[in-house]
């Protein structure tokens, strides 16, 4: 398991509605958010790059996932610096497959 339910935990204070909402949330949005950035970095257009990394960003911090955390960072910093987009595309493999385990993780573990 790459996500951890701590730091959402602490935020919720038991309660679990309030957890179904933010697992339900992150899985609506940020698969969505994958494909558009995906098709940004395919374009190779900076913007729409740096922006939706930014947007994914904080939905994986919240569930605990570092290495996808980091790697949503470096694709923003790169798509902001109009960096190397080999390096983007490099990077962008790992938060893809790391955020599709865990969408598959998630509705396992919540019956979703």
């Amino acid at each position: 398991m790459i996500y951890s339910l701590d730091k959402l935990n602490e935020m919720a204070e038991g309660d679990m509605d309030f957890i179904n909402s933010v697992v339900s949330v992150f899985l609506e949005e940020v698969p969505e958010d994958l494909g558009l950035l995906e098709k940004a970095i395919e374009s190779r257009v900076y913007e729409p790059t740096y922006q939706l990394a930014h947007k994914i960003k904080p939905n994986v911090d919240l569930l605990g996932m570092e290495q996808t955390r980091a790697a949503a960072f470096e694709i923003e910093s790169l798509g902001k610096q109009q960096g190397d987009f080999n390096k983007i595309e490099e990077v962008f493999k790992t938060l893809k497959i790391d955020v599709l385990q865990v969408v598959t993780e998630l509705k396992n573990d919540f019956s979703l």
